[in-house]
Parts: structure tokens; C-alpha cells; sequence
């Protein structure tokens, strides 16, 4: 080992490396392989037509979660393509011995929400999902990313992956958040400042006082839409925040093995003097609550801000105003007052107990609007039972809200929540593209406190009125 200083995320590549091959990838060793019902069965085809097996079956994890439906999870799914791949997520991982939480399973859900809430992401790990906001799990200070089909199959047949070296942002944010303002606000803000495609090639670091001040949860939303600014991935470095989270989860190491771990885990930071190809700062106080305009992630600005002219923004102008006809909006528009017609809470971005004990705050007391249809959906059966125990699901109730069962539902309209042609949805979920969330659907994206204003008031609110 050289005693040049290095970034946190060469300390955890570097100790992956398998083989370098000279100018071409690393072969990449995989510590966690998660998989889901929609990017596996064509990977297990694959193994099946070259007779080879599974070579680690018991670091692959497998839950139901995009296409599941999100009421009545007890009855025989009623779409063939949805039943079918669940059937054989089933089949094959009984047949390699993978571990397998089907969908009734009490541990099932979204796959970003279970891992971590097991304690099988844990700190200084390889992740890899056939999903591309695996990088959620890079808020342990684990390199997680997502990966294609046949990528999946070479992860089931060798636990290795080819791999080049990404090379390395840190987005600094120091100083306070102000009111109303929530981890989804702050990733937002980010993607606003450099763009859907500004870290394209690169693996982000966050950093500064914002993010050691956020909770475990806030971290994971941050890492998840990482992918959203073109990054591979996004990390977090861990710390006694992270620590105390993992630890007494099932699946994190105990006793001794807890202590060797830790002793670990905590050479896991950038060292002084390291260096990055390249670095934003931003303060805390120019943060506000945010929502999207556009569709991209990146159109999008504060919520008390107009929509900007097309000068001002970093995408073409052509696409800018296709992208304004298509959610009927008009530069220079306040966002401010905009009617609106569904509200969904949920999604691997916003889908855990924190998000609806958020969006309970706000609406707690009051009464959903006349013309809001609101899909409340938790991340896991986890999450559902902290609702219930927490006395949120009453709050909810009394508001007019009813709670859903958990799955990745309207964020990409896989199963039969889908928003309609031309209506606008204010979504916790990450992405706002055409079509995203159904043929038409026109998605506004924001942090559960802005949601809940919009879900009680029927229009673009700002939450800090109620805060």
C-alpha cells in the first residue's frame, strides 16, 4: 500500500480488484447482489443455456417489488407478464438456493428499503442490483451501483463483474438547513445546479456538515437520486450515525465480529489531501424546498422561484420547450398554486417510516383535498408495521388518506398504479421522465413535506406554511 492519501471510495474499490487488465476494466469482486423479479429470469436463462450454476448463492438476495401490486398483495396477481416473472423469481432462486422474500413474505419490499433495514448493506462493501438506484446503499460508505442482465448473470456465475474505474466528484455542502427543508430538497438542489447529466462518468462523494448531520435515512434518498445527475453511484462516508443504525440489525455481524467490523469501518473516510477530478460547494442556507417543472430531474428550482427562461437553464433550448408543452407549463410560470391531481409517497427515494412521519406532520389535523387521488406507499412490511405502531396510519386515516401495500408502485407505473394521461402527480419517487409514471402522466417531483401540502391544499403549496 502507497501512503499517498486516498478517497474513501479508492480505499473501497482498491480492495475489490480482482485483476487490472492493462487499459481495459478491473475485474470487480461483489460482496451483495440483490435481485428483483424484472432484470433476473433472462440472467438465469442465460446461466441454464451454458449449464453453470450459481457461485455464491448466499450473497445474492432476492425480493418481489417492481411490478407487485400495491392492494389486495394476497390474491393471484392479475397480469400475466407481472405473475410470470414473480413464478420464475420463485423457481429460480429455489432452485440455486438464493434467499428469496416473495411477495406476503414479511420481510418483502422494495429492494433499496430491505437491505439496508436488514443489515445486509453494511459499510465498505461492493452492491450491485440489476436496478439502477442500487446506489442508495451507497449511503453506508458502500460502492453500489446498478447493472444490466447479462452483467447479472456474471455476478450469479463468478461473483466478479468488469468494471473501468469511474472517476471521483465530492459535493460539498456546509452550514444549516432552513425550514421545511428535507434530504430529497438538498439532492434536488443539486441536480438543478449541475444538471441531469452533470456527473456522467463519475462517483460522487457527499460531504460537509449537511450530510454528517443527516440521518441514515435522509442519507439513503441523497445516494439514491445520484443516478439522476448521471453519476454511477454516490457514498457516504460512515460514521457513529451509520454505525448505531446497522448495528443489532439481523444480518449485521455481532459480538466480536461487530468489533472487528467496526474497527473497519472507521478508516473508511477521505483522507486529508486526497484528491478529486472534480468538486462542487454549496451552502445550506440557498436551499429551499424544491420541485421539478421539467422532465428531467434536473428542471427543477425552488418552490417559491418562476420557471426559468430557457437562457437560464443548461439544457437546450428545443428540449426545453418540449419538455415545458409537455407538462403544459410556460417559462417564466409560478410554480406556486398549480393544480394538481395525484400525490404519491413511497418509492426507494422516499418510501421509508421518516418520509411518513414527514408527511403525517403536515397533514395532521387537516382533511385531503376534494381533488387529489393520494397512493401512500410504504418501502417494506417494515416500514408498513412502524406506521401502524407509530399511531401515523390514524393520522393518515383521519386526513382521508388510506395506506397501500409496499412496492416500487407509481414510481415507474410497472404494475396498475399508473397516473393518467395529462394529470399531474407531485411524486416523492426520482424520476420525472415522459411516460415515467404512464403513457401522458406529467410528474412534478418533491420531498414528502411538499407533497403533503399539495395532497391537502389540491395545488402547489409551499410546505414551510405549514411547518
Amino acid at each position: 500500500m502507497s501512503n499517498q492519501p486516498s478517497t474513501l471510495f479508492d480505499k473501497v474499490w482498491d480492495a475489490h480488484v480482482v485483476r487490472k487488465i492493462e487499459d481495459g476494466p478491473d475485474v470487480f469482486f461483489i460482496d451483495r447482489h440483490f435481485i428483483h423479479e424484472v432484470t433476473s429470469p433472462v440472467a438465469f436463462l442465460g446461466l441454464e443455456s451454458r449449464g453453470i450454476g450459481v457461485l455464491f448463492p448466499e450473497r445474492t438476495f432476492a425480493t418481489a417489488d417492481h411490478n407487485t401490486p400495491t392492494i389486495n398483495q394476497h390474491l393471484p396477481v392479475e397480469d400475466p407478464l407481472s405473475a410470470n416473472q414473480l413464478k420464475a423469481l420463485e423457481t429460480n432462486t429455489a432452485k440455486y438456493g438464493i434467499s428469496h422474500w416473495g411477495l406476503g413474505h414479511a420481510k418483502n419490499g422494495i429492494v433499496h428499503v430491505v437491505g439496508p433495514e436488514n443489515g445486509i448493506t453494511l459499510p465498505g462493501m461492493t452492491i450491485v442490483c440489476g436496478d439502477s438506484h442500487t446506489s442508495t446503499h451507497g449511503a453506508f460508505g458502500a460502492i453500489a451501483f446498478g447493472i444490466g442482465t447479462s452483467e447479472v448473470e456474471m455476478v450469479l456465475a463468478s461473483q466478479c463483474i468488469m468494471q473501468p474505474k469511474p472517476k471521483k466528484m465530492r459535493i460539498t455542502i456546509n452550514g444549516k438547513l432552513g425550514k421545511g427543508v428535507l434530504p430529497k430538497d438538498v439532492v434536488l438542489f443539486i441536480i438543478s445546479q449541475i444538471s441531469a447529466s452533470g456527473a456522467t462518468g463519475y462517483f460522487v462523494e457527499y460531504a460537509g456538515e449537511v450530510f454528517e448531520n443527516m440521518s441514515m435515512e435522509g442519507r439513503m434518498t441523497v445516494c439514491n437520486m445520484s443516478i439522476e445527475m448521471g453519476a454511477r453511484g454516490g457514498m457516504i462516508a460512515p460514521d457513529e450515525t451509520a454505525f448505531a443504525y446497522l448495528k443489532g440489525r439481523e444480518q449485521a455481524p455481532k459480538g466480536e465480529a461487530w468489533d472487528k467490523a467496526l474497527a473497519y469501518w472507521k478508516t473508511l473516510k477521505t483522507d486529508e489531501g486526497a484528491t478529486f477530478d472534480l468538486e462542487y460547494t454549496y451552502d445550506a442556507a440557498n436551499i429551499e424546498p424544491q420541485i421539478t417543472y421539467g422532465t428531467n430531474p434536473g428542471l427543477g428550482t425552488g418552490i417559491s422561484q418562476h420557471i426559468p427562461k430557457a437562457e437560464q437553464v443548461l439544457d437546450g433550448s428545443a428540449s426545453y420547450a418540449k419538455s415545458l408543452a409537455y407538462m403544459g407549463f410556460a417559462e417564466e410560470d409560478a410554480l406556486i398554486g398549480k393544480q394538481i391531481d395525484y400525490v404519491f409517497l413511497g418509492s426507494c427515494t422516499n418510501g421509508r417510516i421518516e418520509d411518513f412521519r414527514a408527511f403525517a406532520s403536515i397533514v395532521k389535523g387537516r382533511k385531503k383535498a376534494d381533488n387529489v387521488t393520494a397512493w401512500l406507499v410504504p418501502g417494506s412490511h417494515i416500514v408498513e408495521a412502524q406506521i401502524k405502531e407509530e399511531g401515523i396510519l390514524d393520522i393518515l386515516n383521519e386526513a382521508g388518506f388510506s395506506l397501500r401495500q409496499p412496492g416500487c408502485s407509481a414510481c415507474l407505473a410497472m404494475n396498475d398504479d399508473k397516473i393518467p394521461a395529462g394529470k399531474y402527480a407531485v411524486s416523492t419517487s426520482n424520476r420525472n421522465f415522459e411516460g415515467r409514471q404512464g403513457p401522458g402522466a406529467r410528474t412534478l417531483l418533491a420531498s414528502p413535506y411538499v407533497a403533503a401540502a399539495a395532497a391537502v391544499t389540491g395545488k402547489v403549496t409551499d410546505p414551510r406554511e405549514f411547518l
